[in-house]
């Protein structure tokens, strides 16, 4: 493996990531041939990482039970080990089982925007593995509107990590072929359904008393405040 300059990629990067053979397989992403999802499913369960195209750009999707999974996303990412990875899930029933508990602010924001381009911030149940919340002991979820994530959470049954195909603290890829050269030997396998256009997801937290947005995506702020303001004076 050739190691990209330093300033490339975090320093801790190039001293860990496992280096792996990347696979790339055509699809239509509103349609994604039942072959190329059962692979990537397959690779899932083995505890392994793929890349996909969601409503917010690509993402890199693996299982959340799994900590060799969990392992190789921060490494392919270069990612910090305190943040957590955003999770897909289903329906908000998904949601029930991994939550610690459902507030007002989560019914309405999810009512709203699901699915969608919002990743709500919410304390974890105990089912949800702590590495993958990056030891915060909270949850990141998303319902997406997604034909690819959906089926792959359908096969495995459970929920999927779905976090930014990137490296930390770079733009996120557009394009299948742009995962693929980015992140080359950092993911097992890249289903390319071409150009995803918009913005990435934003992100809420809603675990104190004080809301507060994270990241602002593709759902402005002033959305998700009137969101909020309408549901509290109901």
């Amino acid at each position: 493996m050739v190691c990209p300059h330093p300033g490339d990629r975090p320093l801790s990067y190039c001293a860990t990531l496992t280096h792996v053979a990347t696979d790339l397989i055509e699809i239509q992403a509103l349609d994604p041939s039942p072959e190329a999802l059962d692979r990537a499913a397959a690779l899932i369960r083995r505890g392994r990482v793929v890349a996909i195209p969601t409503d917010a750009l690509y993402a890199l999707v693996a299982d959340p039970f799994s900590l060799l999974a969990v392992r190789q996303v921060y490494q392919a990412k270069g990612r910090e080990i305190h943040r957590a990875l955003p999770i897909l899930v289903r329906d908000t029933l998904m949601v029930e089982e991994y939550a610690r508990e459902i507030s007002p602010r989560f019914n309405v924001l999810a009512r709203k925007f699901w699915p969608g381009p919002l990743t709500i911030i919410m304390p974890a149940s105990p089912k949800m593995p702590l590495r993958a919340t990056g030891n915060t002991g909270r949850l990141a979820v998303r319902q997406a509107r997604c034909r690819v994530a959906d089926e792959l959470i359908a096969r495995l049954n459970q929920p999927i990590i779905a976090t930014s195909a990137n490296i930390s603290g770079r733009p996120t890829c557009r394009s299948g072929i742009e995962v693929f050269g980015v992140m080359d030997g950092g993911v097992d396998l890249v289903l390319d359904g071409g150009m995803c256009e918009g913005m990435g997801a934003s992100t809420v937290d809603i675990t104190e008393p004080e809301w507060r947005v994270i990241k602002e995506g593709a759902i402005p702020e002033s959305a998700i405040a009137e969101c909020l303001e309408d549901g509290e004076s109901l």
